[in-house]
């Protein structure tokens, strides 16, 4: 069967960007926050840990490629030594930056503000003692320091564990010359501890590291020996896993048994300390099977992720965003049954500037009302909260129909999710895996209610997960509907993922890897051939990723006969933009801001007549044929013209955490002034549906009213 890229020729002229540097491209813009002076000090901290965070994925998911053809200087699949290289550089110039703003601008702003994490060399006598008291009493007794001799080798070192490697002058015990120890760091301790009160200046707040009480103490692990050279190190391993799904007999068996191995996949990374010795450093590196450039030495923790244990411990309000409380859903009046409201028409919910809450309400009725007969809804990542499985698990207990598709292959939360499956089948759920091959990434909920001789489906789709704790930083929507048509387009999805039965026509809704790719295909070259014969044409895209060559092809192609076209991009966008004579017509934009920009909304006009799609897809080759996804219209024009302006409008307004993608690849902050400052100026004249925005003001109090900034 032929896939939709075989009927979209590449556009032969136009250079893509490279996915790779364009993810890097995207942490460069986080790191811009935590850069932000106009950003809270422990917010501009928390960015920093989300960079190195991000980091660390890349290189756990993205790496291994690119090292696998370093190492053996072999090109291919588009990887090869010139491109690690490349791709190192970059990242080298990324982690510089990163360690140089932790060194001379947050540390020093957090030492004006009395906080400080206090070094070895800077402690006095009684803190000191203080600290030695802690390593003897809650580090120590943890701690095994390993010599290396035939008998003692090299340790497994888990991904992204903290370690210490030392060089021993002197004969051991034995009388023999093993000169290299590893210390491995316990994951249970706190990497960061306050010290008393009574230990700091009056109005200062002292910590000490973790690191630094192990480095201030090495030598008592090795009495007798003299410790000439020391580092800390850490190393980043491969840790997408891979389960072949054809041969296993039980996928959960088969992912609980790769989660055991996870840890300890193929090294694509080492950290050291920037003074470990070229000694020690080539040690490490050929114990990991490394290439040199793969060897970062850093200027402070080897793990600032971990220095979001700061944020934690510090009470400072005034140093962190002021505390923002989403609105009830005014459409949901008080006291008034879910299934009731829905009946006179659909809601959206525009999260987090509207409380998830009435997600969790409208299954809790679910669960409560004894009409409704069935509830089937889809796992993918609902973090450690356990209330809507809780729900789910109440509802079993009260006799409802329960079917729970769980992703138990949603990357990082795979352990999560099995156990909650096993929590699930434990009282009489009925759980499904998906489909053999297929990630199930849609995320909806349909309930069966019995409504006199008829039975009546309500349901939930969203862009986003049911996870409680992201949906209060991640902007998602939550569209909530009685609509026949696309309440039965969802019972035909759950019969086909339960029983792999044929797929039933739908009537609305676009499902990968079905329709959806092709549609959206076939909807931008519709537009495209409209723009050509003089009719006005806009696309309006609102995702996290864009690298789906075949849609790129189709927006590009589109974009030169005519159509406008507006890409509001938050992570990697393989398309440029402003290439001359090629994407002329084609504007790209990323919004870094307080929360992740996680929506998907796709807006096609085509003269006098426009659509708003909501989707769980972003436009990547994997979601369009590897995974189980949706689209749906948003129908309502009340509700339709809501998401144009929130979702659409307010974005491609701001000025004020917005970047531009220009045709050689780099972002540029709309704003000269910088990420988070409020701009001045005329805003252009921007046409979405039956909006018009040209005054600055509107711009801000439509951007206010919704959540999208606050005024400082």
């Amino acid at each position: 069967m032929s896939t939709p890229e075989s009927k979209t020729p590449p556009n032969r002229n136009l250079n893509l960007l490279d996915r790779d540097h364009s993810i890097l491209a995207f942490n460069e813009r986080v790191l811009g926050w935590a850069a932000s002076e106009h950003v809270p000090l422990l917010e501009r901290l928390r960015y920093l840990c989300i960079f190195s965070s991000n980091l660390d994925e890349f290189f756990e998911v993205r790496a291994e490629p690119h090292v696998t053809a370093a190492l053996q200087h072999d090109a291919k699949g588009g990887y090869s030594a010139a491109s690690f290289h490349a791709l190192s550089d970059t990242v080298h110039a990324l982690v510089d930056r990163q360690y140089a703003l932790y060194n001379d601008a947050l540390m020093p702003a957090f030492a004006k503000e009395g906080i400080r994490i206090v070094a070895h060399v800077d402690r006095s006598e009684a803190q000191r003692r203080w600290v030695s008291e802690y390593f003897h009493r809650e580090v120590k007794p943890l701690l095994v320091p390993v010599a290396l001799d035939p008998a003692h080798p090299f340790p497994q070192v888990a991904n992204k564990s903290l370690n210490f490697i030392v060089r021993l002058h002197g004969l051991d015990a034995f009388g023999r010359e093993n000169e290299v120890a590893i210390v491995k760091v316990p994951r249970v301790l706190p990497r960061l501890s306050r010290m008393p009160d009574k230990l700091c200046p009056a109005g200062q707040l002292l910590f000490v590291s973790l690191s630094s009480v192990i480095r201030s103490h090495l030598h008592e692990l090795f009495p007798d020996r003299e410790v000439s050279q020391f580092s800390q190190f850490r190393v980043t391993r491969h840790s997408d896993l891979a389960v072949d799904e054809d041969d296993a007999r039980n996928l959960r068996t088969a992912l609980r048994h790769g989660l055991q191995h996870r840890h300890y996949g193929q090294a694509v990374r080492l950290e050291v300390a920037s003074a470990c010795s070229d000694h020690l450093a080539e040690f490490l590196l050929k114990q990991f099977g490394l290439p040199e450039a793969a060897l970062y030495r850093v200027h402070g923790p080897v793990n600032l992720v971990r220095l979001t244990q700061l944020v934690d411990l510090i009470d400072r309000p005034e140093l962190k965003f002021p505390t923002y409380a989403p609105r009830v859903s005014w459409e949901w009046p008080s006291g008034q049954s879910v299934f009731e409201r829905l009946q006179q028409g659909d809601v959206l919910i525009h999260q987090p500037f509207q409380s998830f809450e009435g997600v969790v309400q409208f299954l809790r009725e679910a669960v409560e009302d004894p009409n409704v007969l069935a509830i089937r809804q889809t796992i993918y990542r609902t973090g450690a909260d356990a209330t809507l499985i809780d729900l789910l698990r109440e509802a079993v207990r009260r006799g409802k129909e329960v079917t729970a598709v769980v992703e138990l292959k949603a990357r990082f939360d795979e352990e999560a999710n099995i156990n909650w499956a096993e929590a699930l089948e434990s009282v009489g759920a009925q759980v499904l895996y998906g489909v053999v091959g297929l990630k199930t990434h849609a995320k909806m909920m349909l309930i069966t209610r019995r409504e006199g001789r008829k039975l009546r489906r309500y349901a939930h789709l969203s862009t986003g997960n049911y996870n409680p704790r992201t949906a209060r930083l991640y902007t998602d929507i939550s569209h909530l509907t009685a609509d026949p048509a696309l309440t039965q387009d969802v019972e035909n999805i759950f019969m086909h993922l339960s029983g792999q039965s044929r797929l039933a026509p739908l009537a609305k809704a676009w499902m990968a890897p079905f329709q959806l790719h092709q549609r959206l295909i076939e909807r931008i070259a519709a537009l495209g051939t409209a723009a050509s014969k003089g009719v006005s044409t806009r696309i309006v895209l609102k995702m996290n990723a864009l690298t789906d060559e075949a849609l790129i092809n189709a927006l590009v192609q589109a974009g030169q006969q005519g159509t406008e076209i507006d890409l509001i991009v938050r992570g990697a966008c393989m398309l440029p933009a402003g290439v001359a004579g090629l994407t002329d017509r084609i504007r790209v934009r990323s919004i870094i801001g307080r929360f992740l920009e996680h929506s998907r909304v796709f807006y096609f006009r085509e003269g006098e007549s426009d659509q708003v799609y909501l989707s769980s897809a972003d436009w990547m080759n994997r979601n369009m044929l590897r995974r189980i996804e949706l689209a749906w219209p948003v129908t309502d024009p009340a509700l339709r013209q809501r998401i144009i302006d929130e979702c659409l409008v307010a974005y491609m307004l701001d000025a004020r955490d917005a970047w531009m993608l220009g045709p050689d690849g780099r972002y540029k902050p709309v704003n000269p002034a910088g990420i988070g400052v409020q701009p001045g100026g005329e805003a252009a004249v921007l046409q979405i549906g039956h909006s018009a925005h040209a005054d600055p003001g509107a711009q801000w109090a439509l951007m206010q009213r919704h959540g999208r900034v606050e005024r400082r």
